[in-house]
């Protein structure tokens, strides 16, 4: 091999994926004896992880993503996909314009949240609660606290499973328990309710199934993209054009100085 086809060849490398003419292996697993054998959990699990989950850590990986996947056009990804549609823009850009806002105040507090829960781990576990939360000062506590549930409907489902897995073997549950003492310090200490989340309940579960804090917004991403998928098309659908974020009836509050003039030259 030439010195310039091996600079060529090694310019990128992965341990992700293998491919050449007739052969396409993930993770040293063939794709043909991937497809219709595992579920798209477990291919995320293999993708991002490097081998694949037991049956009983996919299924609880399922349930997270599924749990996300969609929370309404009040939403900002899911308004973007939908406005981005009336004004001419494909699926794709669609897609593209939604998934770019999921950043870290809309789509990131699920990654937040496991730093935290690991934070609160190495300081102790379940009892350093109060005492981390003093620390850091956190002015929103990720995973907590919600516009419109004054229960997540989601949370309370997402921590049964993981109970049922902790019964099962499946995860330890220590962040679990963390993510509960957080709930109980709040309740304990707050004036007014300030429930788990789904992004609480979700990290909990990621949290014990080991991903990597990144991976986290990541995975949030892809369970939410289902959810901006679906709105867009809808939307595409039917004929309206250039729908902004309110009613054309009515308009903006103007903040700004009187109505006046332009100077005349000279003046």
């Amino acid at each position: 091999m030439s010195d310039d086809r091996k600079l060529a060849e090694d310019w990128w490398t992965t341990e992700i994926i293998k491919m050449r003419p007739g052969e396409i292996r993930m993770r040293g697993y063939a794709i043909e004896d991937l497809i219709g054998r595992i579920s798209y959990p477990q291919m995320v699990w293999l993708m991002t992880r490097g081998d694949l989950p037991t049956d009983a850590q996919a299924k609880l990986l399922e349930a997270a993503m599924v749990a996300g996947v969609d929370h309404g056009p009040q939403a900002p990804s899911i308004a973007i996909s939908r406005m981005a549609v009336t004004g001419g823009v494909g699926i794709n850009g669609a897609m593209a314009s939604a998934i770019n806002v999921l950043d870290d105040i809309h789509g990131g507090a699920g990654e937040q949240a496991v730093e935290l829960y690991h934070d609160i781990d190495a300081a102790g576990g379940p009892d350093a609660v109060p005492d981390v939360l003093a620390e850091k000062k956190l002015k929103y506590l990720p995973g907590f606290g919600h516009r419109f549930h004054p229960v997540d409907p989601r949370a309370p489902r997402l921590l049964a499973l993981v109970d049922d897995a902790v019964a099962a073997g499946t995860v330890e549950g220590r962040f679990a328990a963390i993510a509960r003492a957080i709930d109980d310090h709040l309740r304990r200490t707050k004036s007014r309710p300030v429930p788990m989340n789904i992004d609480g309940a979700t990290a909990a579960i990621y949290a014990e199934l080991g991903f990597a804090p990144p991976l986290c917004r990541g995975l949030f991403i892809l369970s939410r993209s289902v959810g901006i998928l679906a709105h867009a098309y809808e939307q595409s659908l039917g004929a309206q054009r250039n729908k902004g974020p309110i009613p054309r009836q009515w308009l903006w509050t103007y903040a700004g100085p009187d109505n006046r003039d332009v100077p005349r030259s000279g003046e």
